[in-house]
């Protein structure tokens, strides 16, 4: 009985699997927000497993001025901006864990441009996921503007309309 040879098997082996996808890079300049499919992570609506598609979420940002204590709730859709005085907030994606996984926690991936004093430019100050459940994770640093993440409204397959909310809201009472 004749075996066949290893490294021949390998090629074989090889060979079949040389047509897989390698993953996609993008090149993006940094005073220009990140294209969608690189900014995101979760799956397009094709494939999202029943839940809400990106372009049909709703963030909840919170905005603070430091300097007057002033603070206000910036609601986005994944692909909007918002201009505040001389804060510009982006918003890619936003993101909840499933009522069935543990912990439970929001996302959202931002982008924070500044317009600082006697400047013409905004300049980025700030590009990446910041958590509700984990404020400090990731952190906007800046002297005057602080921006976190207070909601993202989408649903799972088996949610009601009631839950649509993040899960670490009280639900409200039954009538």
């Amino acid at each position: 009985m004749r075996r066949p040879c290893l490294p021949a098997a390998l090629l074989l082996l090889l060979a079949a699997c040389d047509n897989a996808a390698e993953p996609e890079t993008a090149d993006v300049p940094l005073d220009q927000p990140a294209p969608a499919a690189a900014a995101s992570s979760a799956p397009d609506s094709a494939g999202d497993n029943g839940a809400t598609p990106m372009d049909e979420r709703v963030a909840t940002l919170g905005l603070l001025n430091k300097r007057n204590n002033v603070s206000e709730d910036i609601t986005l859709k994944p692909g909007e901006s918002a201009e505040v005085g001389p804060v510009i907030i982006r918003l890619s994606a936003c993101e909840r864990t499933a009522p069935w996984e543990l912990p439970q926690e929001t996302g959202a991936f931002v982008q924070v441009d500044i317009r600082e004093r006697g400047s013409q430019a905004h300049t980025r100050v700030f590009s990446g996921w910041l958590f509700r459940e984990s404020p400090s994770l990731n952190v906007v640093e800046h002297p005057v503007y602080d921006v976190w993440v207070k909601d993202c409204t989408m649903r799972w397959p088996g949610e009601d309309a009631r839950s649509v909310r993040s899960p670490s809201t009280p639900p409200s009472p039954a009538p």
